[in-house]
């Protein structure tokens, strides 16, 4: 990408903007059938309850033996195409 950009999407929404609580956005993110290898999780920071249900998330997500890493280690810098989801795929 010529401005050093490459595009993302989210594969787990935590539904944390629509205000259900904090045991909503933990409910919403442990429990995703999404919630595999590689997922992207979205949550907002200015949304209500999202700074009160990071920590559990955080736990629940590492007890289900899931590591987190950053946005630089799960996406594609070159040889890759976008699907209609957005989700890049590595080209064979």
């Amino acid at each position: 990408m010529n401005c050093g950009y490459y595009p993302i999407q989210w594969s787990v929404d935590s539904l944390d903007w629509k205000d259900y609580g904090v045991q909503s956005i933990i409910q919403t993110v442990c429990d995703n059938k999404e919630l595999k290898n590689g997922a992207i999780i979205l949550m907002h920071n200015g949304a209500k309850y999202t700074a009160d249900a990071l920590e559990q998330v955080i736990l629940n997500i590492r007890e289900k033996g899931f590591e987190i890493v950053p946005i630089s280690q799960l996406i594609y810098y070159e040889d890759y195409h976008m699907d209609v989801t957005g989700k890049q795929i590595k080209n064979q």
